[in-house]
């Protein structure tokens, strides 16, 4: 049951990465912590076939991508994203990467686990 939390936890990383590189610029710190507690009502949605997406996940995207408002913190919850995703099996990318439209919040890239968080601004 930890393995299965652990998995979501890091899934939900994946959806992050669209909202983080999409924020204004501002000051904050965003820690992997906050990244998979934030996206982990995502997980089942983006294991699924698709759906209504929770409420919950669409609130924790919206509040990351508020609470990422520099580009170190845009590049640090990218490398959570990555991280997380790379040992999560079953994610749907496709889902994912329309996930932040379906929650209201624009981002002008792909959701994927080949993101050059480096280049995240």
């Amino acid at each position: 049951m930890k393995m299965a939390s652990s998995m979501s936890l890091k899934l939900a990383c994946v959806v992050v990465l669209c909202l983080v590189v999409g924020a204004p610029l501002a000051q904050g710190t965003i820690t992997c912590g906050q990244v998979t507690s934030s996206l982990a009502p995502c997980i089942t949605y983006l294991k699924g076939s698709g759906g209504s997406v929770p409420a919950g996940c669409c609130n924790g995207i919206k509040s990351l991508n508020a609470a990422a408002k520099t580009t170190p913190d845009r590049q640090a919850a990218c490398n959570c994203i990555k991280s997380a995703s790379a040992s999560i099996s079953g994610i749907n990318y496709g889902l994912a990467s329309a996930l932040p439209g379906k929650c209201g919040v624009n981002i002008p890239y792909n959701i994927s686990p080949n993101t050059d968080c480096k280049s995240v601004r």
